[in-house]
């Protein structure tokens, strides 16, 4: 990794820890530069703007597998433990954290989150279920997995975040499983 990229990928860590724990409002160019240990015009430099760093901080890979092969039976189980995996996976990757909590009070950044459930869950699930199906639960798989995000990883409710991460794919599965389940 060049030295260019070390200091981008710094400013994105940095950019991404403040937005999730300020939001955007009170994120400020030089305190992410502070947190990167970098001058703020560096931060100009790189992305041009604020925006334009919240929009690359917005950036969300959610990684999801080819659920084809996955029995429709353990679908649901499968979803929740890829989503708890990516949610608590690499700390340095909080970027659906910024994107959540943001979502909340900035348009630009809700409708990235829909972006990302369009271009990625759904098709994920159309491919799963066959996309009369999948579009059908798309909306309340997003609704549910991001409520579970919203109570655990931003307003850390201490009846889910005390529960380890087997127990919440167990107590939840059942839920995603009758939003999946064939009407038919």
């Amino acid at each position: 990794m060049t030295q260019g990229e070390q200091t981008k990928a710094a400013i994105l860590r940095a950019a991404r820890e403040r937005f999730a724990a300020q939001g955007y409002e009170r994120t400020t160019i030089r305190g992410v530069a502070a947190d990167a240990e970098i001058d703020p015009s560096m931060v100009m430099r790189y992305f041009g703007s604020k925006e334009k760093l919240f929009e690359a901080a917005l950036a969300v890979n959610l990684r999801l597998p080819d659920f084809t092969a996955v029995p429709a039976a353990e679908l649901p189980g499968a979803l929740v433990r890829h989503f708890l995996d990516r949610w608590e996976g690499d700390p340095a990757d909080d970027a659906l954290l910024v994107l959540l909590r943001s979502a909340v009070t900035n348009e630009r950044a809700a409708e990235r989150m829909r972006e990302v459930f369009a271009a990625q869950v759904a098709p994920a699930l159309a491919a799963a279920l066959g996309p009369d199906r999948a579009a059908r639960a798309a909306g309340l798989v997003a609704a549910q997995l991001l409520g579970l995000g919203l109570t655990r990883y931003l307003l850390r409710l201490p009846a889910v975040t005390s529960l380890p991460p087997d127990a919440v794919v167990a107590g939840f599965t059942p839920a995603l499983a009758a939003t999946l389940a064939d009407p038919a």
